[in-house]
């Protein structure tokens, strides 16, 4: 039987209610930051001055996040395919989480943020690098929102990864064939310990998953919307949350 994948397109056709009670928050929401060179391009400016505007939607959502007590929240920063932008605009990307953190890392520890990556660590730029190890240091006691930031990361690359690592550990007689499931197999991506997202929410109007979480994301709920990233807020945020409300998350089942 064929799966009918709930891809829902945000109409934004109603104001949020006020009521923030929600009966059923995501506990992990991941979210694909989409649209900041187009937001940039509407507004005549170059590029990097979306991705700057983009800086201070995170910083938005992260707090809407911790109001809404969301448990976990996967950002996807740069994938494995930014490496073919424009050398500049690259350069920018890879100074922005030392930016982020300089302006908001405060915010993280007054939040009980705790800050986590996914991808590729050791290939990024020894500043990136340093910057973010900075802002896991500094947070890695705080127990609220977790905030995985997915840098350097792609799905075909993780899942790659995790066939080598795990060969690697049967000729070494570390594991054996017999044992090997979805369970074990997940404990050889980026992503171990941490549950499946709830929900995919993609901003600009994109309605793909660009390489992102493709183990992960099995059984999420996807929710698009066509505001670009730098002009997210809290309100849409809660309209993603609103109709997450309305979902039945059957697994297979019925």
């Amino acid at each position: 039987m064929a799966m009918k994948i709930p891809f829902i397109k945000s109409k934004h056709t109603e104001e949020p209610t006020e009521n923030d009670g929600f009966e059923n928050v995501p506990d992990h929401i991941a979210i694909i930051m989409d649209g900041n060179g187009r937001w940039a391009q509407k507004r005549n400016l170059p590029r990097i001055a979306g991705h700057r505007e983009g800086v201070k939607a995170v910083n938005r959502i992260v707090e809407a996040a911790v109001k809404y007590n969301v448990k976990t929240l996967t950002l996807y920063a740069f994938s494995t395919e930014n490496w073919k932008r424009p050398k500049q605009e690259i350069e920018f990307l890879m100074k922005l989480p030392k930016e982020y953190l300089n302006l908001y890392l405060p915010d993280l520890i007054k939040n009980n943020v705790k800050v986590q990556t996914i991808g590729d660590y050791e290939s990024l730029p020894k500043h990136t690098k340093k910057a973010l190890q900075h802002g896991i240091d500094q947070t890695k006691d705080n127990d609220g929102l977790l905030l995985n930031i997915a840098l350097n990361y792609g799905g075909r690359m993780e899942i790659i990864a995790a066939i080598k690592q795990l060969v690697h550990d049967i000729d070494e007689s570390k594991l054996s064939l017999d044992s090997l499931d979805e369970h074990v197999f997940s404990k050889y991506l980026y992503t171990n310990g941490l549950q499946d997202p709830d929900l995919l929410i993609r901003t600009s109007g994109e309605q793909r998953i660009s390489n992102f979480l493709l183990w992960q994301l099995a059984y999420t709920e996807f929710w698009f919307s066509d505001v670009l990233w730098p002009d997210f807020g809290e309100e849409v945020f809660k309209e993603a949350l609103l109709e997450y409300q309305k979902r039945k998350r059957r697994y297979g089942g019925v």
